[in-house]
C-alpha cells in the first residue's frame, strides 16, 4: 500500500468568527490501530471517528487498516462539532489511495456524516463561506441543507452534497455537480415580510406614540401597566415599525444565528428584524452569552433587533446588571484563559413591568391589594443604574371596552414606519448618511451642538432635574430623546414643547 498524506480545507468555529482549519490525514501503512486523532479536539470530535468509519463501510469504501493520524492545524485552536466529519472522512479515502484527486485542496470542506452516509447540517455555514471568499477558494462543499445559507455569499461557488458518496464522486472528478444558485433579492424581499401590525392594537395611541419615539432615535423603553393591557402585543411589533434591514445588517445577525445553530433551514437570509422574548429565570450566561466554550447569547441573538424582557422585576437582580455595559457597548466580550470572543449585540431593550406585585396598582376596574413597602419593594427591584439607562419610561393602562370593540383600525406600521423614516433621514445628514450613529448614542459634545436649548427649554430642564432628581445620565437622556421629537416633528431645533414630552417619559424615576 502507498504511504500518502492528504490534506483539506475546512474551518473551525470560534464564537460567529470562521477560522481556517487544515484537515491532515496520513495513512503510514505500518502498524494496526485505530485511528489517532489530534490537534486540540474536543470530545466531540474525537467522538467522530467511530462515526466516520461506519459512514464509509455502509457507503461501499474500505475502512484503512492501517495506521492512520489525523490532524487538525493550527493545533493552538480548540476544535468542536461535527463539522470535520466530511473532510477527515474524504481525507482518509486520498490517503488510502481508494480515490484520487487534484482538488481536494481548493475547496473548503464541512460536514456531519450519518452512520449510512447521509450528511447532516451543521454550524456556521455563513461564516465559512465568508472566510473561504477570504482566502479566494474555489468553493465550498456543504450539507445541501446549509447551501442556500452558503450561497448568499456573493463570489464563491457551493457546491451542495446530499451523501458521502456524493462528495467522494465529486471531489474524485466522476459526478459533475453545478454550484447552487440563489437569487439573492428574491430572497431578500420573499424574507422581509411582517405577520403582525400596529394596527392590530385597539387603543393605546399614547404607548405607540412612544415606541415611534424610541423606533425613530433607537432609544430604550419601559412600558409599565396592569397584565393584559397589550404590552407583549406592542413589543413584538416594535421591528414593523423599525426601518428595513440593510443587506449588511442581515449577513450580520444571520452569522449570529448561523453559529449558534438557531437558523431554520431553508431560510438562508434573516430579513426582518429579530425579536428574542428570554424568560425572567434565564441565566446570565444565555442571556449575555458564556460557556465553557462561548457562545451567543439572547442579546447577541437581538442583534439589530428588539431584546424584549417581560416581567421585568422578575429577573434575577445580577443578571439584569449584566446588561448595563452591554447596552452602553453593543458589544459582548467573554474573556476565556485560552481566548477572548467578542460578539455583536447592538439591540434595542422593551421591557415590560406590572405596577406593582399583584398588579393592578393603575387598574380602575381591579383593586390592588399590595401595601405601599411592598410596591417600593417591588419598583426597587429594578436599580437606578440600569433605569437610567432606559430612555423611555411609558405607562400601558387598560383599555376601555369602547376601544376593545370599536372596529376603526388604529394607527398602522406603515404610517408610523414613514414616520420613522423622516426622522432618520434628518439624523442621517447630521451625522452623515454613512454613519451608524443615532439620536440615542450621541455623546455630551454632540448634545450640546445639535440639542441646544432656547431660554424657555433651559427653566423647564433645570426644574426637572430639580424635582426629579435626575442624574447626569438621565439628563442627557432627555436631551435624547428631545431631539428625536424634533426630528419627528421636522424641526431643526429642540423647543420647550420637545423637551416637555422628553421629561414625561421619565415619570419612574420619581418611584425609585
Amino acid at each position: 500500500m502507498p504511504l500518502m498524506l492528504a490534506r483539506l480545507h475546512s474551518m473551525a468555529l470560534l464564537g460567529i468568527e470562521a477560522r481556517s482549519c487544515e484537515v491532515e490525514v496520513d495513512v503510514t501503512g505500518r502498524g494496526m490501530g485505530f485511528p489517532t486523532l489530534v490537534g486540540l479536539p474536543d470530545s466531540g470530535v474525537k467522538e467522530s471517528i467511530d462515526r466516520i468509519r461506519s459512514a464509509l463501510t455502509n457507503s461501499g469504501f474500505a475502512s484503512p487498516r492501517c495506521k492512520v493520524i489525523i490532524n487538525l492545524a493550527p493545533a493552538d485552536i480548540r476544535k468542536e462539532g461535527p463539522a470535520f466529519d466530511l473532510p477527515i472522512a474524504l481525507g482518509m479515502l486520498l490517503g488510502d489511495d481508494q480515490i484520487r484527486s487534484p482538488l481536494g485542496t481548493e475547496y473548503l470542506v464541512a460536514g456531519e456524516l450519518a452512520l449510512d452516509g447521509r450528511v447532516r447540517p451543521i454550524k456556521g455555514a455563513l461564516s465559512m463561506a465568508l472566510m473561504a471568499r477570504e482566502q479566494e477558494l474555489c468553493g465550498l462543499i456543504v450539507p445541501r441543507e446549509n447551501a442556500e445559507e452558503a450561497a448568499v455569499v456573493d463570489d464563491l461557488e457551493v457546491y451542495p452534497v446530499a451523501s458521502l458518496t456524493e462528495a467522494v464522486g465529486f471531489i474524485a472528478g466522476e459526478l459533475p455537480l453545478e454550484p447552487f444558485t440563489l437569487d439573492r433579492e428574491a430572497l431578500f424581499a420573499r424574507a422581509a415580510q411582517y405577520d403582525v401590525d400596529f394596527s392590530d392594537v385597539r387603543g393605546q395611541e399614547h404607548v405607540k406614540r412612544a415606541l415611534l419615539v424610541a423606533a425613530a432615535g433607537r432609544h430604550n423603553v419601559l412600558m409599565i401597566g396592569p397584565p393584559g393591557t397589550g404590552k407583549t402585543m406592542l413589543a413584538k411589533r416594535l421591528p414593523t415599525i423599525l426601518p428595513p434591514m440593510t443587506l449588511q445588517e442581515s449577513l450580520e445577525t444571520t452569522r449570529i444565528y448561523s453559529a449558534s445553530g438557531k437558523l431554520n433551514h431553508g431560510l438562508g437570509l434573516l430579513a426582518t428584524r429579530p425579536v428574542r422574548k428570554p424568560h425572567h429565570s434565564v441565566s446570565t450566561a444565555a442571556l449575555v452569552g458564556g460557556g465553557t466554550v462561548p457562545t451567543a447569547g439572547e442579546v447577541s441573538l437581538a442583534h439589530h433587533g428588539v431584546l424584549f424582557l417581560d416581567e421585568f422585576p422578575e429577573f434575577n437582580r445580577t443578571v439584569l446588571e449584566s446588561l448595563r455595559q452591554v447596552i452602553e457597548d453593543g458589544t459582548v466580550t467573554i474573556a476565556r484563559a485560552h481566548s477572548s470572543v467578542e460578539f455583536p449585540a447592538d439591540f434595542m431593550l422593551v421591557a415590560a413591568m406590572n405596577p406593582c406585585p399583584c398588579g393592578y396598582f393603575t387598574d380602575p376596574r381591579r383593586q390592588c391589594k399590595c401595601s405601599a413597602p411592598q410596591i417600593d419593594r417591588y419598583l426597587a427591584r429594578i436599580s437606578g443604574p440600569l433605569l437610567e439607562r432606559i430612555d423611555i419610561h411609558v405607562e400601558v393602562p387598560a383599555v376601555p371596552i369602547n376601544a376593545l370593540r370599536d372596529m376603526q383600525p388604529g394607527t398602522d406600521s406603515a404610517t408610523m414606519r414613514a414616520s420613522v423614516a423622516a426622522a432618520l433621514d434628518h439624523q442621517h445628514e447630521r451625522f452623515g448618511h454613512n454613519s451608524t450613529m443615532s439620536n440615542a448614542r450621541m455623546t455630551s459634545r454632540q448634545l450640546r451642538k445639535f440639542a441646544p436649548l432656547d431660554t424657555d427649554g433651559e427653566r423647564i430642564l433645570r426644574q426637572a432635574v430639580s424635582e426629579l432628581g435626575l442624574s447626569a445620565r438621565a439628563h442627557d437622556k432627555v436631551l435624547r430623546v428631545a431631539r428625536t421629537i424634533a426630528d419627528l416633528a421636522g424641526e431643526e431645533s429642540v423647543s420647550a414643547t420637545h423637551l416637555s414630552e422628553a421629561i414625561q417619559y421619565r415619570r419612574l424615576d420619581r418611584s425609585l
